[in-house]
């Protein structure tokens, strides 16, 4: 997929400076939407909306809505992957309640910083946050029933990693829930190795067949697939999604 053409911790540097951003600047220009506005455009209803801090929904950035798929239960174990400033935390510890937990990870100090003083906050004692890699998750086997995303996956230069750590931690049975963005045909040389294409959700992208490989390759059943009403901002995101046929699906698989 042409992954390999890219410095892999230029991006890892970029991504982080481009969502410590996200975190610090939520009103700032992105190459992307962010906010309750586009919560509520993705799906996401208000009466969850106006259970979150407001502050993680301002600095929420994902691409889909995705937790009617996942329909998450009263004290179930939930892993976020790339949580940012926690909205997906946070809404998914409202439907799991104070007899489950929510777990966030995420790479980036700032991100976690925000979303951890929100917890304190909030009074979200199901809540905690990690920092660490979606390709190398620190948790043990089994550890969780469901594992979300939104918008992160496709920032991971080592995407087959991504599923293989998320088939790992998942219980048999265990739900993936995630939202993501992919393409009809594959990216050119030149965008894979546009960093700022990468951190805007573009140059990372995998074409869809190839990310349904992945996923099943991984051990995981593939159930549903929807896209979403998503749109990228600045001129050379959109260029890229009407070229190559970017778009965001939100996807649910159970582990084996």
């Amino acid at each position: 997929m042409g992954t390999a053409a890219v410095d892999r911790i230029e991006l890892e540097d970029k991504v982080k400076q481009v969502y410590r951003a996200v975190a610090q600047n939520p009103a700032g220009k992105y190459h992307f939407k962010m906010g309750r506005g586009l919560a509520e455009q993705l799906g996401y209803p208000a009466w969850l909306l106006d259970a979150i801090p407001a502050a993680a929904v301002e600095s929420f950035a994902g691409v889909g809505y995705f937790f009617d798929l996942a329909d998450l239960r009263p004290g179930e174990k939930i892993l976020d992957l790339g949580s940012g400033s926690g909205m997906d935390v946070f809404a998914a510890a409202v439907t799991v309640g104070s007899g489950g937990q929510v777990v966030g990870l995420d790479m980036t100090e700032e991100q976690l910083e925000k979303a951890d003083g929100l917890r304190k906050e909030g009074g979200f004692p199901q809540v905690a946050f990690a920092h660490g890699y979606i390709e190398e998750l620190p948790f043990d086997d089994a550890s969780f029933d469901c594992i979300i995303s939104n918008g992160v996956i496709n920032l991971s230069a080592d995407k087959a990693a991504v599923f293989r750590e998320a088939a790992r931690v998942l219980r048999p049975g265990g739900r993936l829930a995630v939202a993501d963005i992919v393409t009809e045909r594959p990216l050119t040389q030149q965008i894979v190795c546009n960093i700022d294409l990468w951190a805007a959700c573009i140059g990372g992208a995998t074409q869809e067949d190839t990310y349904q490989e992945l996923i099943a390759g991984s051990g995981f059943a593939l159930k549903t697939l929807r896209t979403n009403p998503y749109e990228f901002l600045s001129d050379s995101a959109r260029a890229a999604t009407t070229k190559y046929g970017v778009r965001s699906l939100s996807i649910l698989a159970y582990a084996g």
